[in-house]
């Protein structure tokens, strides 16, 4: 991990401000009044994790993207399961999520409402917005603000996860319809999936690509011959998949917030279905070739993409959510 520390890009992108137009409610001084400081104590409750583990990166990014194509951005993934409730956290779409992203955001809340002027002022839909926002600053993406203001929600089911999370198996069209329920584009998709430039994924997820793909071809066709040889020494069992055994679903820079995905793509290394099918269809190729060619467009397309996922759902009228005393359980009457 030291090597890529040393190496990390940081961008800004100020006139991104003039862009994205706040959605109701949601403002980036949401806080000025209330917790004036909350956006260095989360990030300074982010960086301390990161130092412990570097999964801290990918773990809170998929899980702010799990919690918004759910119910929207409210923070209904953290709630913990019990007897009378299996939650979204517990639905098989979300059991591979990284606890160091739930660590993430159960810190970074006690953090905050350690300040007596914040605590219980700040809901935890908010924090994870913001630790997201540090993870992909930590691993060298751009640096961006975040529209606050959300309340965290008052349900949390896992029979509401399904349908709601894109598959590795998943093709243009159904891609393009989980992302168009929430209001996103297509272009808004591929940027991104472009997270997929940080984290791994488990061998059961692109198994079928490997071997046995189908009768005329053992291994899928759109996979880099090299690339699939590689993946075949890390996932040995054709048949007892091995579900401890991960790969990297950037293995260039696996660690690395930057467009090597989307060129890992032209060269039949999206680890993926739903990776390199944004490469393998005529209708999203170009844009893979622009953000490929041009790092610092991907960079900026993917904050606009966030911004906008951001939105999706939110709370912000009493009555509609509130503010958790604890991140993980709805506050008791």
């Amino acid at each position: 991990m030291e090597k890529y520390r040393n190496t990390l890009l940081f961008l800004t992108f100020p006139s991104l401000l003039l862009f994205c137009v706040s959605a109701e409610n949601l403002r980036r001084d949401y806080y000025a009044d209330i917790c004036p400081n909350v956006e260095n104590i989360v990030r300074t409750a982010v960086t301390a994790k990161f130092k412990e583990t570097s999964v801290t990166i990918p773990g809170t990014l998929r899980l702010f993207a799990h919690d918004c194509f759910v119910q929207g951005c409210d923070g209904s993934i953290l709630i913990a399961s019990t007897p009378e409730n299996t939650a979204e956290r517990d639905h098989p779409d979300n059991l591979s999520i990284a606890g160091d992203g739930f660590d993430t955001v159960g810190r970074a809340k006690e953090a905050v409402d350690a300040v007596p002027q914040c605590e219980n002022k700040v809901s935890c839909a908010d924090i994870l917005v913001m630790a997201t926002r540090d993870v992909v600053y930590l691993a060298g993406g751009p640096s961006y603000e975040v529209e606050l203001g959300r309340l965290d929600g008052l349900s949390s089911t896992s029979t509401s996860v399904n349908g709601k999370i894109p598959q590795a198996s998943s093709n243009l069209d159904q891609l393009n319809a989980i992302f168009g329920d929430l209001g996103l584009s297509q272009d808004d998709m591929i940027a991104l999936s472009g997270a997929h430039s940080l984290g791994f994924s488990h061998c059961s997820n692109f198994a079928n690509r490997i071997r046995n793909f189908s009768k005329d071809y053992p291994v899928d066709p759109t996979l880099n011959r090299t690339y699939a040889a590689q993946l075949q020494a890390t996932c040995p069992s054709p048949t007892n998949v091995d579900p401890t055994l991960v790969a990297p679903l950037d293995p260039i820079t696996p660690w690395r917030f930057d467009n090597q995905y989307f060129k890992n793509l032209q060269i039949g290394m999206g680890l993926l279905t739903s990776d390199q099918i944004l490469y393998e269809d005529t209708r999203s190729r170009s844009t893979v070739n622009k953000w490929a060619k041009n790092s610092h467009l991907s960079a900026q397309r993917f904050v606009i993409a966030m911004t906008r996922m951001g939105r999706v759902g939110v709370k912000t009228k009493p009555g509609h959510g509130n503010i958790r005393r604890n991140c993980f359980a709805f506050n008791s009457l």
